[in-house]
């Protein structure tokens, strides 16, 4: 063999396995990201209305959830519903009060929007449920057990991917309180920068200073798009209530919110506190 040919043929094996070790690194997968949960928040109005014309009794509800609809969503694998009512609070004096004609809030987590999709459109239909369910799934129309549902369906933020249990729901802690806030928009890129700005820092700050950060989820549908919603939480009011006074003079805060790219991003602010049903898995 020529000398010419051994060397071409030397240097056409050489870019071969170049080619083939760049083709592998290529093709090499990247790792997997975190799995990002689908939160689905009911709203169960229960004070009369254009179908109500007395106030819902909650213990008809009550029983549902408690004896019905959780046992069923656990057997689906979900976890950590949380079953909440309002209450009102006077932050200056650190006391609160059950709100009144308060509706009730149900927090289900879910892995997959088919998980939504499945509990949403065929829970009812399964056989222990409407045993456990007998009363408020066959209410008469005159009685209805609400005045509406509302529902939103939303998908976490990148900066907490899955739900976080506080320890005061570990440990049961029968004072914990939550506060969950929704940031409406006054439109769609506004949104997404308020959603950057949570993934960028806001979150980690919040965790930092023991805030308890429990969800974040971008509102995809529902009423009153574009919004974010999130539920921070504490042991206690007053715990909670100094957690939250810590957050605007920090000047990770301060530096953060002037920022240009984040400014005008909310244009509505709505803040609720929540108290666990005591049948409430957070």
């Amino acid at each position: 063999m020529s000398t010419t040919r051994r060397t071409f043929i030397q240097t056409s094996l050489a870019a071969t396995a170049a080619a083939a070790l760049t083709t592998r690194l290529t093709a090499a997968p990247n790792p997997a990201p975190t799995a990002r949960d689908y939160y689905e928040l009911r709203c169960y109005h229960l004070q009369a209305g254009t179908r109500l014309k007395t106030d819902a009794n909650p213990a008809l509800l009550d029983r549902y959830l408690e004896e019905a609809l959780l046992p069923a969503v656990s057997k689906l694998g979900l976890k950590n519903t949380g079953v909440f009512t309002e209450l009102d609070v006077n932050k200056a004096a650190g006391t609160s009060t059950p709100k009144l004609h308060s509706p009730v809030w149900l927090l289900l987590t879910h892995p997959t929007l088919e998980s939504f999709v499945q509990v949403s459109a065929t829970l009812n239909a399964d056989p222990a449920v409407q045993l456990a369910g007998h009363n408020y799934l066959t209410t008469p129309k005159n009685l209805p057990a609400f005045e509406r549902i509302d529902t939103w369906l939303l998908r976490s933020f990148q900066g907490l991917p899955q739900m976080s249990v506080p320890p005061c729901s570990h440990q049961r802690i029968p004072t914990r309180v939550f506060e969950m806030r929704d940031y409406e928009s006054y439109g769609e890129m506004p949104a997404l920068r308020k959603m950057a700005m949570f993934d960028e820092g806001e979150i980690n700050l919040m965790q930092d200073l023991g805030m308890n950060p429990v969800c974040f989820g971008q509102a995809l549908a529902g009423p009153d798009l574009p919004h974010l919603r999130y539920i921070t939480s504490g042991p206690d009011l007053t715990t909670h209530l100094h957690h939250w006074s810590k957050f605007g003079p920090d000047p990770r805060w301060l530096a953060m919110k002037d920022l240009p790219r984040f400014a005008d991003a909310v244009s509505k602010n709505t803040a609720r506190f929540l108290t666990p049903k005591a049948y409430s898995q957070l």
